[in-house]
């Protein structure tokens, strides 16, 4: 978080030196600019403990929970395959809120800076729509994706 720090300032850290991601989240909103600048310092840091960890794993399969995948252009060619739960735009403002805390003004801020649901799910290899609260359903999806994989 060094990076972090000398960039933005250390007041960006919280006390245990971790980032201050409510923080970092008004100011890039404010600020478009600091977006690329956080950016350019938290990937490459991702990036190499990704292949740290790839290099080591001994699994059959490894799963990437991608935030960006549609927004930047380095994930696709590392994934043999793209899943993408969706759901409606309502229920990604309620979990949030559950989840968070957020207002819905708050999270729609976010979702119009994130790429539209129409790219995500275009960009997809396999769509899993969730649109309830019921892990049952989305566990018997993921059940089945594993058995097509090989998994299972």
């Amino acid at each position: 978080m060094n990076a972090i720090a000398l960039h933005f300032g250390s007041d960006f850290l919280s006390a245990d030196g971790a980032l201050d991601r409510q923080r970092m989240r008004e100011h890039v909103f404010a600020h478009p600019e600091a977006r690329q600048a956080l950016e350019h310092i938290v990937h490459p840091l991702v990036s190499a403990e990704i292949q740290r960890r790839v290099a080591i794993t001994q699994a059959a399969c490894v799963v990437f929970d991608v935030p960006l995948l549609v927004e930047s252009p380095r994930w696709r060619p590392q994934l043999d395959r793209v899943v993408v739960v969706d759901c409606t735009p309502e229920t990604q403002i309620r979990r949030v809120h559950a989840r968070s805390g957020w207002d819905a003004n708050a999270t729609q801020a976010v979702m119009r800076n994130q790429s539209p649901r129409a790219s995500r799910v275009a960009a997809a290899d396999i769509v899993i729509f969730n649109d309830t609260d019921d892990l049952g359903t989305l566990e018997k999806a993921a059940e089945v994706l594993a058995r097509r994989f090989g998994l299972s």
